[in-house]
């Protein structure tokens, strides 16, 4: 999801991809479950912002000279919305395993 994000237009489908195995993963751990809601939301969201903003590529882009508003562009706040999610997600979960590693035994 990182990776992608160096060019989010071109880097949407490795986001997308990315959403999806975390989603996988979360689906098939034993300790995941109770995020797993959490992660098919963050993947609905990236998904839904994507397509908007492929389709709205399509049509000419929006403001400027391709005639569509600049409002045409809210269809595509899911998709940083989903990311900032997922990437704090991540951020907590790496936090917890690494101070889980460092705890004396």
């Amino acid at each position: 999801m990182l990776v992608g994000a160096l060019d989010p237009l071109e880097g949407s489908p490795v986001i997308v991809a990315g959403c999806g195995i975390v989603t996988l993963g979360t689906f098939l751990s034993n300790k995941g479950r109770g995020l797993l809601i959490y992660w098919v939301w963050v993947f609905i969201l990236i998904a839904v912002g994507v397509g908007a903003m492929f389709v709205l590529s399509a049509f000419g882009g929006i403001g400027g000279g391709s005639g569509h508003s600049l409002w045409w562009g809210l269809l595509i706040v899911p998709y940083p919305v989903g990311w900032m999610m997922g990437i704090v997600s991540l951020l907590l979960r790496l936090i917890r395993t690494v101070r889980h590693c460092d705890a004396p035994a």
